[in-house]
């Protein structure tokens, strides 16, 4: 594992790795056990995209990581002004350790790590989130014991999400579920690697993909970036929400998770979401586990 650009890159074998080491790593900091396992080393963050989560959790986490981070805003950076992004790999890669991009096009993330000589972690792109599905399984697995006979079922809009957590929820040996609308549905590249899949299965139809559903996953309508589409979309998804019906059709005993920002009301209730605010929020939290377990796979690749 020498970068963290797409969930399709990771091996079974990896992801249990990364996600063994999240469990170490929380419950050092839970029981405030140093573990400044990458002392001396510096982590330079490119934000193209704007973040609570990302950049707080990465910030935090290379600070209790006994490491430096530096928050790179792409208005600052000469890569806002056009130079090329192989030219800047190769003069960050001079100075950092690791850098984390937050961006747009997932052809960037692959440029850095081709460009450059140090490991390139995707922070979000418009075709992937490999950094929240990483948190999204060890979040499962705390709560499920283990992921085997599990259905993962997501509805919703067929964006960056969709397209980690079917490949990620596939490789760790869940049935996936997706409901999206036809125009919709997640990236064709996604779709050839899951139709190998028994378990994989994709309907415009909520209630169906929700049957017996052990988790259930949603995301806004509409991402970053396609606020101009926010009408359109609201026709689009209407019914592609996480609510009462949706947690009837499922197991009795299933958890919600949401990456936040949530839009209560739209892809999920008001009701539905404060049910499950638990899940939610560890979600949320373990970003910052999985992401230290990902820097340290990654920045001291010989051993923890």
């Amino acid at each position: 594992m020498k970068h963290l650009l797409k969930m399709l890159d990771l091996s079974q074998q990896e992801i249990f790795e990364i996600l063994d080491l999240a469990d170490k790593l929380k419950y050092q900091t839970k029981h405030d056990i140093p573990h400044p396992m990458l002392e001396g080393k510096t982590l330079g963050m490119i934000f193209q995209k704007a973040s609570t989560r990302t950049r707080v959790s990465f910030e935090t986490g290379m600070y209790q990581l006994g490491g430096y981070p530096l928050f790179l805003s792409a208005n600052d950076l000469q890569i806002g002004r056009g130079e090329p992004v192989q030219d800047t790999a190769r003069v960050l890669s001079r100075y950092l350790d690791c850098i984390m991009i937050r961006t747009f096009a997932q052809k960037e993330v692959e440029d850095l790590a081709e460009y450059g000589t140090i490991p390139i972690i995707n922070g979000l792109t418009d075709f992937c989130h490999p950094c929240q599905v990483l948190a999204d399984l060890l979040t499962i697995r705390e709560y499920k014991a283990n992921f085997d006979g599990l259905k993962m079922c997501y509805i919703g809009d067929g964006n960056n999400m969709a397209n980690s957590l079917i490949v990620g929820g596939l490789k760790v040996g869940m049935n996936v579920s997706v409901a999206c609308p036809d125009d919709y549905r997640p990236d064709q590249q996604v779709m050839d690697f899951a139709k190998d899949f028994n378990g994989f299965s994709i309907t415009n139809s909520p209630l169906e993909a929700a049957q017996n559903a052990d988790v259930l996953i949603t995301d806004v309508w509409s991402s970053m970036g396609m606020e101009s589409e926010i009408e359109k979309r609201k026709i689009a998804f209407k019914g592609y929400q996480i609510n009462d019906d949706i947690m009837a059709a499922a197991k009795s005993d299933a958890m919600v998770m949401h990456c936040l920002p949530a839009h209560r009301e739209e892809e999920i209730t008001a009701k539905v979401f404060e049910a499950h605010a638990k899940e939610i929020f560890d979600e949320a939290e373990n970003r910052l586990h999985a992401q230290k377990a990902v820097m340290v796979k990654l920045m001291l690749p010989d051993g923890e």
